[in-house]
């Protein structure tokens, strides 16, 4: 007989979250944006006037639509003719980033122009009427 060969589908990931939580986490697109509609914040990245000694070719090399840093010119050169770069670039025009009064009022959050008690206070006052 031969021996049964197993799926292997689990990893053994114990704390995923941890691992989620732990890592260096990216600009949100909105801060992307905003970095990229701002001239003089797009060439203080682009241009840094300090070396940072905590990242990648000590900060020189940054590709602002991504939010990454290279540690080289041609590294980064490299990156600027994959395709995720060109996705991120291409989402990046096309969608409009979320506002904070967009994300309230998807939530729920936000005017109600008393439209729910208007209603709620008309169907009571109806009841009332038609039981007197």
């Amino acid at each position: 007989m031969t021996r049964v060969r197993h799926k292997r589908t689990h990893h053994a990931r114990r704390d995923v979250s941890r691992a989620a939580r732990t890592r260096a986490r990216k600009l949100d697109p909105d801060q992307i944006q905003a970095n990229m509609n701002d001239a003089a914040v797009l060439a203080a990245l682009q241009n840094p006037t300090s070396l940072d000694v905590d990242k990648p070719g000590l900060g020189l090399f940054y590709c602002v639509p991504c939010d990454r840093h290279f540690p080289s010119e041609a590294d980064r050169e490299k990156h600027g003719r994959s395709k995720l770069h060109k996705r991120v670039c291409k989402k990046m025009e096309q969608e409009k980033a979320y506002t904070v009064e967009e994300s309230m009022w998807a939530a729920g959050v936000g005017v109600d122009n008393k439209q729910r008690g208007s209603a709620a206070g008309d169907n009571k006052k109806q009841t009332a009427a038609s039981s007197a």
